[in-house]
């Protein structure tokens, strides 16, 4: 079954853990769509356009940097940065033992699939600097990055791809928690109030969903629930599982071969005719010529920007 709960699952990752000793600084391209930088040991600085708003980054903290701006890394703000090529040309073999006035930093670049995704990195501001407390999952998770990325283990790649979707989910949930831009339905799921049916909506969008059964499950009449409903959603409920439906099927359509009826039937349609005259009715073209656009258009990234050292 494919999970259209959360897709934060990044694809054409790249990601590495660098050991400097000052001076050093790394200039970073705005072509990625998320850049994840992570310090565990040392402190390193990250600025976008003026170092004299430049964060300090300690170990076990967390910065996402949201795609189209060019940002900087460095063992001081304003301090000189190199393009990756240079930077990478520069550094010597990591030292060991590690030098004492050595930081070492993960800096990974995120490719994403899935329009539920890009609702929700659109919630993020430009840079976002997280410092999860010793014993919380986000801080672990950069630890057992750091060790996956030092040890060099069978296997390595695997690990590294779950732990960075892991990275990223806690962050992101981090985030959306506390953020008045995050998306309405991530905020109405945590209402009392419409919960259980919007959770029942993304658990399974192939069950053929009523007002009144979605009321029920939020323990209300049908008309206090669609009131409800549109006040916190600014939509009606079913237009929000018709939305809902077709950000799914687009996903799929991109992401995925499986047949149009199939994709039909999981995102709650009786027959293929029925998906298709929606998603003409959405997107102005059928799913097939869709699918078909979307592959002549993929999706770029620039995969060495955030590669800086072996």
């Amino acid at each position: 079954m494919y999970d259209h709960r959360l897709q934060a699952r990044s694809t054409g990752t790249e990601f590495a853990r660098t050991v400097v000793v000052p001076p050093w600084g790394v200039k970073l391209g705005g072509s990625i769509e998320l850049a994840v930088h992570a310090v565990t040991r040392g402190t390193a600085w990250l600025w976008v356009e003026s170092a004299a708003d430049a964060v300090r980054l300690s170990p076990g903290e967390v910065a996402l940097v949201r795609g189209g701006v060019e940002h900087f890394i460095a063992h001081e703000a304003g301090a000189a940065c190199l393009d990756p090529d240079e930077f990478r040309r520069r550094q010597a073999p990591s030292p060991a033992p590690l030098h004492g006035d050595a930081t070492v930093f993960l800096c990974g670049a995120y490719r994403f699939t899935g329009d539920v995704t890009a609702g929700l990195l659109d919630a993020l501001p430009p840079v976002l600097t997280l410092a999860p407390a010793t014993g919380e999952p986000l801080h672990d998770v950069i630890g057992l990055i750091s060790r996956e990325l030092a040890a060099g283990d069978p296997g390595r790649q695997t690990v590294l791809d779950r732990l960075l979707d892991v990275l990223l989910v806690l962050a992101l949930r981090t985030d959306l928690q506390l953020s008045p831009a995050a998306p309405r339905w991530w905020r109405a799921v945590s209402d009392l109030r419409l919960r259980d049916a919007l959770r029942a909506v993304h658990e399974d969008l192939s069950y053929a969903w009523t007002v009144d059964e979605l009321a029920g499950l939020s323990g209300m009449s049908r008309a206090a629930f669609a009131r409800t409903f549109r006040e916190v959603l600014g939509q009606p409920p079913m237009q929000y599982v018709t939305d809902r439906r077709m950000s799914v099927a687009r996903d799929m359509l991109r992401t995925t071969d499986k047949s149009l009826i199939r994709i039909a039937t999981e995102v709650g349609y009786a027959s293929q005719y029925s998906f298709t005259a929606a998603f003409r009715r959405a997107h102005g073209t059928p799913p097939g010529a869709w699918r078909q656009q979307s592959a002549s258009a993929p999706l770029t990234v620039d995969d060495t920007a955030c590669r800086p050292a072996g």
